[in-house]
């Protein structure tokens, strides 16, 4: 039986009344992390510019809710705009053994086509956890250095099949056209890093677009349109040779049912690259035991994986962020802001900051190197080390294993709730508590409401 195959009979069987207690919770910590933060995004100039230009052209059909944004569009127009929020903060979960941000694409895919379809809270719960757990299983399979060093977005590449997988459950589609929706959703993988160049902010189109085309996919093969059921490992045009080699299809259905990759999510606490965090986090550390300020250091050497100094340790956009899309993939940047203002928040990519002279000076004051230890064990530990020369001479040195919010270095439940209510709050803070707790009883709601 084929990868692609297992992986859709598994789609078709999934019921929540077999799924355990704790896989039903975090599937619901999940939605909630990744509604605030899309919601929280609502309001951003990218976000309003491209929703009124999609309005202008997506009919008038008032299928379902685009989120925050107190309007409806035709189903396909809302999943990309809700996608395409869930990625513009930065703040979106990860799943750090396929290096997928699986909410920003799987949550607004199931939640949009389950308000449109009028599904149960406990069918969308069921979508988003097939979502989970198909996403996860193909970024995994395409092996996580190998294809991002061939410079593709896995968040893009594997999300195709996570939002297929998704609406295929919500569709109820039978065991074939869920192979079929699989296959067409990989014949539209794609999403490559080339925007860290020059700075440029459509990295948010990679889910946006993951997720439309996975509906799509589901959508086509409801009308009986046939994918490929062997599109991951074909001779000719299979995705895992064309786009890595380091792939490993046996990933792909491993303990499948058994083991739940859902259960392996960081919930990032700062608004910039994952591989920026546990440098914000050894900066941090040092900063708050220390008492070390900005006069007080000659150099920082930050030491890490050969992915986390790639994207955020190398390019002229990390090395001089001129942009915001800049900053966030700027380690020298971000621990520049750590030292200075003891904590990362979304007020420090604004230009005003990007653009602070005292930031300017200590950013190129921090070099970023890469370290075999580290490189290792990624994507298992997203680790670094930082060391901070002093002008008297103290050498200080901070190693983070696993920055805070991930497996091994979690945020509590109320954390993660907190996170949520505040981004929510930005957007629509009278009704912003009453959504969370809604979010957090999906499983009661006779119909997925509009958000």
């Amino acid at each position: 039986m084929s990868e692609l195959r297992k992986l859709s009979r598994y789609i078709c069987e999934l019921s929540l009344d077999n799924v355990p207690n704790e896989v039903q919770n975090a599937a619901k910590l999940c939605v909630l992390d990744s509604v605030g933060a899309a919601v929280g995004a609502a309001h951003y100039e990218l976000i309003k510019g491209v929703a009124d230009t999609y309005y202008d052209i997506a009919g008038k059909s008032d299928h379902a809710s685009c989120w925050g944004q107190k309007k409806k569009a035709p189903l396909l127009t809302a999943i990309f705009l809700n996608a395409m929020m869930g990625h513009t903060l930065e703040l979106d979960d990860v799943h750090t053994n396929s290096k997928t941000h699986i909410g920003t694409v799987v949550v607004p895919t199931a939640w949009t086509m389950a308000e449109f379809l009028g599904r149960s809270g406990k069918e969308f719960l069921e979508a988003v956890i097939c979502g989970y757990e198909v996403m996860s299983r193909i970024g995994m399979g395409f092996g996580v250095s190998g294809h991002r060093n061939k410079g593709w977005h896995v968040t893009a590449t594997a999300g195709t099949f996570g939002a297929a997988a998704a609406a295929a459950k919500l569709l109820k589609l039978d065991e074939e056209k869920t192979v079929s929706a699989l296959g067409m959703a990989g014949t539209q993988s794609f999403g490559l890093w080339a925007f860290l160049a020059d700075g440029a902010n459509c990295k948010v189109l990679h889910p946006a677009r993951a997720a439309v085309s996975g509906a799509e996919a589901a959508l086509l093969a409801k009308s009986n349109m046939t994918g490929p059921e062997h599109i991951l490992d074909a001779k000719d045009g299979g995705l895992f040779a064309a786009m890595s080699d380091e792939h490993d299809i046996s990933l792909v259905a491993k303990d499948l049912g058994q083991k739940y990759e859902m259960m392996y999510m960081d919930n990032k606490p700062y608004p910039c690259c994952r591989s920026t965090h546990c440098t914000i986090d050894a900066a941090l550390a040092i900063k708050n035991e220390f008492g070390i300020s900005k006069n007080d250091i000659e150099e920082i050497e930050v030491a890490t994986y050969l992915v986390g100094y790639k994207q955020c340790g190398v390019s002229e956009g990390s090395i001089n962020p001129v942009t915001p899309v800049d900053a966030k993939f700027s380690t020298p940047f971000t621990v520049a802001c750590a030292f200075l203002f003891g904590e990362v928040t979304l007020n420090h990519f604004k230009q005003e900051c990007i653009q602070n002279p005292e930031v300017r000076d200590l950013l190129r004051k921090v070099n970023v190197v890469t370290e075999d230890r580290f490189t290792k064990v990624y994507p298992g530990h997203w680790g670094c080390e930082l060391s901070v020369t002093c002008k008297d001479g103290r050498i200080i040195k901070k190693e983070i294993a696993d920055a805070s919010g991930s497996v091994d270095n979690p945020l509590t439940k109320d954390q993660v709730r907190a996170k949520a209510l505040a981004l929510i709050s930005d957007t629509c803070s009278e009704d912003a508590a009453r959504i969370v707790e809604m979010i957090l009883a999906i499983d009661d709601a006779q119909a997925v409401p509009a958000l």
